[in-house]
């Protein structure tokens, strides 16, 4: 059966007290938005259709690589006014589920298990029972168990304040039926809007089944309305995401202190310790080790390598059993060949590092190509920028780099050459050259200190 797909995102959510729509607020590092959207395009025969309002405009921007069908609702009227500007769009011999674009925790495994009810003549409601059901529309059963009604909080009676099971928004109606039903919605009720939920009576009364399924939680369907909320989502997120990756191999030495904003993947023995983010997509092969307060962006480690503390690694390749950190700093276009050692106060950029070769302190090697088993002494840098354009430094194999040296590139040092410690090299150093550029040492007997005045 075709599925169309639909979001609710139009809501100005003034509770957050922020310049951005609400659902472009984000849970573990991605918009709320953007989450249910993933999440639903995981579904067969999935049409989108999302409909924006209040800043609607940041929201399509936003979300524009999903291909959705845009609908704006600029004075919203409730749920059901909401499906009625999408109904135009819904096919004749689909069935239509009912997303919200604040409920980012939903998952495409309970979206499933409504879509393998659907039919042209059920509706699959989702419910869920709560100790408080306070703020929530009751779900209203007749004697024999059947659903016959949602009700809402402030229209609901004393007897119905007390039922337990309650409405969480998302639903699954067959659309030969749903397309009569919305336009029969009507808001006499104590808010003055249309509400999706009056659908369950209408499908009663229709003799259309109405069967429910329940969420594996309650975090699943719970929205965001302030940035507490916003918040307690977050963590309950990220618990998910750490007992994921433990069950999955990894020790993470404290589960409350890591952040995934992406997606991580782990190889068996993965040691994590605490207070380490990670963003984008990062994959650690097997053994690897992770120190305290490190920080990974779109990065790949291979197996058995180790970051010590403090260190940071983005868009970057490590090859295996390399040793780099602690304060170490990774930037854009870093690649790491197997065994190489990037130490404490290393900086590197668009740094192709060869096997075995070490950087172990206090350098800058930025746009460099650098061949196997190099050392590089304590606070060498590579000359990489004139002011206007940036130069390659090119490192051939078994070269030796003494201390303070200064490569000015372009320059190109072949392979097993030596660079004196203190050297300012501007010019090509030959293979097994040594290189000295320095200014002669001056000792003048006898020098009078400067003094106070």
């Amino acid at each position: 059966m075709t599925q169309d797909i639909v979001i609710l995102a139009a809501g100005k959510g003034s509770r957050m007290k922020s310049a951005f729509s609400k659902v472009l607020h984000k849970v573990g590092g991605i918009a709320m938005v953007r989450r249910v959207l993933t999440t639903a395009s995981t579904l067969e025969n999935a049409n989108l259709h999302l409909v924006v309002g209040h800043q609607g405009e940041q929201v399509e921007a936003n979300c524009q690589d999903f291909s959705a069908n845009i609908v704006w609702q600029n004075d919203p009227q409730g749920t059901g006014d909401a499906l009625r500007r999408v109904a135009p769009f819904l096919q004749a011999d689909g069935a239509t589920l009912t997303l919200y674009g604040d409920v980012p925790l939903i998952r495409a495994s309970t979206l499933q298990k409504m879509t393998a009810l659907s039919n042209s003549n059920t509706l699959v409601l989702l419910t869920i029972s709560l100790d408080n059901p306070t703020g929530y529309g009751r779900i209203v059963r007749d004697e024999q168990g059947k659903v016959t009604a949602i009700v809402e909080q402030k229209d609901a009676s004393a007897s119905e304040l007390a039922i337990k099971e309650v409405n969480t928004g998302i639903l699954l109606a067959p659309n030969a039926h749903l397309q009569a039903w919305l336009a029969a919605l009507t808001n006499n009720n104590a808010q003055g809007e249309y509400y999706l939920t009056d659908v369950i009576a209408m499908a009663a009364r229709d003799g259309v089944d109405i069967v429910t399924v329940n969420p594996e939680n309650e975090a699943e369907v719970a929205g965001v309305n302030d940035r507490v909320q916003l918040a307690a989502l977050e963590r309950e997120l990220q618990n998910q995401q750490a007992i994921r990756l433990m069950q999955n191999g990894a020790t993470l030495l404290d589960p409350s202190r890591i952040d995934v904003r992406g997606e991580l993947v782990t190889g068996n023995d993965v040691i994590i310790d605490v207070n380490c983010v990670f963003e984008g997509k990062v994959t650690l092969g097997a053994g690897v080790e992770i120190g305290p307060n490190c920080h990974l962006k779109n990065c790949t480690v291979g197996d058995n390598t180790i970051i010590k503390s403090n260190t940071l690694i983005e868009d970057s390749q490590v090859g295996e059993s390399c040793d780099i950190g602690p304060f170490a700093r990774l930037r854009p276009g870093t690649q790491l060949a197997n065994k190489a050692k990037i130490g404490n106060f290393v900086e590197t950029k668009k740094a192709i590092i060869g096997e075995g070769s070490k950087v172990n302190h206090l350098s800058y090697i930025g746009d460099t190509e650098m061949g196997a088993n190099v050392n590089v002494g304590a606070g060498t840098i590579t000359c990489n920028y004139d002011g206007v354009n940036k130069h390659k430094t090119q490192v051939a194999d078994n070269v030796f780099i003494g201390s303070n040296s200064s490569l000015v590139a372009p320059v190109q040092i072949e392979e097993g050459a030596t660079i004196a410690a203190g050297s300012t090299i501007t010019k090509q150093v030959g293979e097994k050259q040594l290189a000295f550029a320095r200014a002669r040492q001056t000792n003048k007997d006898n020098w009078p200190r400067p003094t106070k005045k």
